[in-house]
């Protein structure tokens, strides 16, 4: 389970999202959405989790931005 201030490590990046780089989770939309801030100013995107991860899909049809995926850190203390 996701909550609000954990860690997640960004396995695969774009333009948004640094590949290694850590991120922390913001508020809850629903149960299945949550705010990711990107780490400049105020900018936010919404990822969710499923069966197949935590990810942050991009429109393709307008943006050249490839999806961006991410684990949750096991130990969120050396975050």
């Amino acid at each position: 389970m996701i909550k609000t201030g954990d860690k997640l490590v960004c396995t695969s990046g774009n333009a948004f999202y640094a590949e290694g780089h850590v991120y922390t989770v913001g508020d809850f939309i629903n149960d299945k959405f949550f705010e990711l801030p990107t780490g400049c100013n105020d900018e936010y995107w919404y990822a969710k989790r499923d069966s197949s991860g935590i990810s942050i899909h991009f429109d393709t049809m307008t943006t050249k931005v490839r999806d961006a995926y991410f684990d949750k850190l096991n130990n969120q203390i050396y975050a």
